[in-house]
């Protein structure tokens, strides 16, 4: 490998002299003397194939390629600095990375606002979305694949905080026949095993599954409740889908709740689980703890205790 010419002291005493206006102030604010900054860019000037800097009168001018080379040199410095503060924080035990599992069930938009919020506190923890349907949301769990995971599933020797009650319901375009049925007289489900249905098809490896009501006599399959909603906006289908991945398209009139008899519904949890509970890093407890403050204060279900061996940290 060949090493540059160039150190990060006359990059970061280019900069100063920049950003200061003048090389006594780049001096002052790098604690150097005026004579060491000085040095430092006739180096680097000699270094480059053409200078970065000019002296008009007593002032520091940058020439064209100056502009240029002080873009980098900025992103240079800010990635340095941000490596030593990653080695900082991986000293302290801070992840540098922490894998989230979502279920299908939950529309990840809803997840965003906490997202953001993480990555403002722990801006060097890099965030990785494993989104997964049925068994796979249990294999990441059991495989540790994640650290933390969010599905509808809690297996036997893991405990699980309830975030969220997902409402399933039946839907279809306004013109399907199944929406034109009166919501007095419902529909019961015989008749919908006359219609086509949309299901979801398992993410997991060591079994397959299909998820939704499987009475229907033609039954699609899909991998993700994106592609069931293209299907069910052209009428081509009903299927059984969580509410929060049809509020639009309800409210706006492009689908329709089917109303079924005895206006029956399938209310499925969802729980926060954690791959290791008794190990957790700084960061993947901060996660934790702001998911389950943002589910409480969504109304579904009454504020929850900090996850078993998770203690709530407030970032770096």
């Amino acid at each position: 490998m060949k090493l540059p010419r160039i150190s990060l002291e006359q990059w970061a005493a280019f900069k100063a002299v920049v950003d200061e206006g003048s090389f006594a102030r780049a001096a002052e604010s790098l604690n150097k003397s005026q004579s060491s900054v000085s040095y430092a860019i006739a180096r680097l000037n000699d270094l480059l194939p053409a200078p970065v800097l000019e002296l008009a009168g007593r002032k520091a001018v940058l020439t064209r390629e100056g502009k240029v080379m002080y873009r980098r040199a900025t992103q240079l410095l800010a990635q340095a600095e941000a490596a030593e503060q990653t080695a900082q924080l991986l000293a302290r035990g801070i992840e540098s990375e922490i894998v989230l599992a979502i279920d299908g069930l939950l529309e990840p938009g809803q997840l965003i606002p906490v997202l953001d919020q993480f990555s403002q506190r722990y801006p060097l923890t890099r965030l990785r979305l494993l989104e997964t349907q049925l068994s796979g949301t249990t294999e990441a769990l059991l495989e540790k694949k994640a650290d933390i995971v969010l599905g509808n599933q809690v297996p036997v020797g893991h405990l699980g905080t309830p975030l969220k009650s997902i409402r399933m319901v039946a839907v279809a375009h306004p013109d399907h026949p199944l929406c034109q049925t009166g919501a007095d007289a419902g529909i019961n489900d015989w008749e919908l095993r006359s219609w086509r249905q949309v299901v979801l098809r398992d993410s997991g490896t060591r079994r397959e599954q299909d998820a939704g009501w499987l009475g229907s006599e033609q039954r699609w399959t899909v991998s993700h409740f994106s592609t069931t909603l293209k299907v069910l906006r052209v009428g081509l289908a009903f299927a059984f889908i969580p509410y929060d991945w049809v509020a639009t398209d309800i409210q706006q009139g492009t689908l329709k709740i089917v109303p079924l008899s005895l206006g029956a519904e399938r209310q499925l949890p969802i729980y926060m689980m954690m791959a290791a509970s008794d190990s957790c890093g700084p960061a993947t407890s901060a996660l934790a703890e702001l998911l389950k403050q943002h589910f409480a204060g969504s109304g579904d279900l009454a504020p929850l205790r900090t996850p078993s061996g998770c203690t709530s940290d407030d970032g770096p």
